[in-house]
């Protein structure tokens, strides 16, 4: 018979320290792991008994659970006619659906990303989850327009209820988190490809947004073979199977020309308009610093005339010194320091700093509120390119052309890699192809 032990898998720590749970099973010199769901710190973990120790919080509770996947095990060699592999008594003790269901599996991984604050990621992989069910659910007897608007409805709806209960995801976390509906093992070549169809025609998403969708999935795919929920074969991004090309589509930035114009507009002081056309040319002058990451800005990221701060999106820190144009737009809002809660502009005036939640609401709210604005500078400044927030990293690259070396741009783009650079940096360099251009046809 195999040696059935609990274990802690100590290779497998998570951010917030805690290590995974797990049914060792071997015989012969071959090991398989069951996972069983539960997380613990080594501190509270006996290691010789094979359960947690009384300073865990739900001790009890969770040896009398440990000690029941014990005795699960047990009974399967015990009342197996034949002899049994590990392999085999883990595939037993998953059941014929498997451990976790895809929703599961996926809702755990929102929790997780809910409870650390990574707010834009949980929802953004949570309206998946949705677009999933969409399509499981999909009656394909039915007229397509009248799906679609049926689609929109249901959108419309939880968005709305969202914004009453200001809990934006843990509803639908607990909802997915129950639920059996799709099984890694249907997710295959076919079902992708029909799921492709459905995000491009039913939902209209652009190609980068269905192609994200599928990195989401290969993602979970990845964590349930590391889990041993699912088996390898049954990957359906594994060699000629289903391939996931990133296109990296164009990139429009404004002219020096476009940026004074804005620069030159008269605007009423204290109006939203006003406030909006100085946090677009402050992200400029700072190498395009992402809009959201502005709104958050604190006078006490400014030290000995220079910005010190931490990039949202990767976490990376960068030092600028404070151009003369971005010190200008800061003498207007110093006289009023004390007013926004230690924040340089007043979109986050009224939060609790320490509430993560409710300043990323507020964050996107203002990044909304820019944007419509945005679009009456344009008017007024005869721009007919999309101003947007992102617009001015894109102007920013724009004009910086190839006059500033690579590894110059990456610093001051925070990314994380120099290709990266490279790749974003080519949208905006055309001064060699269009030289080429000339030197074909002007004979």
């Amino acid at each position: 018979m195999a040696n059935v032990k609990i274990v802690l898998r100590k290779n497998m720590i998570r951010k917030d320290g805690t290590i995974p749970l797990a049914l060792r099973i071997s015989e012969n010199y071959k090991t398989n792991y069951h996972w069983l769901g539960q997380y613990v710190f080594e501190k509270d973990w006996d290691n010789t008994a094979g359960k947690v120790k009384r300073t865990h919080p739900n001790s009890k509770k969770l040896n009398n659970f440990l000690m029941k996947k014990l005795t699960e095990v047990n009974d399967i060699y015990f009342d197996s006619k034949v002899r049994i592999t590990p392999k085999q008594a883990k595939e037993k003790l998953k059941g014929p659906d498997g451990l976790k269901s895809f929703f599961a599996l996926a809702a755990e991984r929102i929790k997780e990303k809910y409870e650390r604050g990574t707010f834009s990621v949980a929802k953004s992989e949570l309206s998946i989850l949705y677009n999933l069910q969409e399509f499981l659910n999909l009656k394909r007897t039915k007229n397509k327009a009248t799906v679609i608007k049926e689609i929109k409805e249901r959108r419309t709806e939880r968005i709305s209820r969202a914004k009453k209960s200001e809990y934006l995801w843990m509803d639908g976390v607990n909802y997915f988190q129950k639920s059996t509906a799709l099984r890694f093992q249907d997710i295959d070549e076919a079902f992708l490809n029909k799921y492709k169809t459905f995000c491009l025609s039913y939902l209209n998403q652009k190609t980068r947004t269905v192609t994200n969708q599928l990195i989401f999935i290969r993602t979970l795919f990845n964590l349930a073979i590391k889990e041993g929920i699912i088996d390898q074969k049954y990957y359906p991004f594994a060699g000629e199977k289903e391939k996931i090309r990133i296109g990296s589509g164009n990139k429009i930035g404004l002219t020096i020309e476009e940026v004074e114009k804005i620069e030159a507009l008269k605007l009423k002081e204290g109006a939203s308009i006003w406030h909006t056309h100085n946090v677009w040319l402050f992200a400029f002058y700072f190498a395009g610093i992402r809009i959201s990451d502005v709104v958050k800005l604190k006078w006490s990221d400014f030290k000995d005339n220079r910005l010190y701060y931490v990039m949202n999106k990767n976490e990376k820190p960068l030092s600028l010194k404070i151009p003369h144009k971005a010190e200008k737009i800061l003498s207007y809002y110093r006289k009023d320091k004390t007013h926004y809660n230690g924040h340089v502009f007043p979109f986050l005036k009224n939060v609790h700093p320490k509430d993560a939640e409710k300043i990323y609401i507020k964050t996107k709210n203002a990044t909304k509120l820019l944007n419509k604005y945005l679009k009456r500078i344009a008017e007024e400044c005869g721009i007919e390119k999309n101003l947007s927030n992102h617009i001015a990293r894109h102007s920013f690259g724009n004009i910086a052309g190839d006059k500033i070396h690579p590894l110059m741009l990456q610093k001051l783009y925070r990314h994380s890699n120099l290709k990266t650079t490279l790749i974003y940096q080519a949208n905006f360099i055309h001064r060699d192809a269009d030289d080429a251009l000339d030197s074909v046809i002007n004979f």
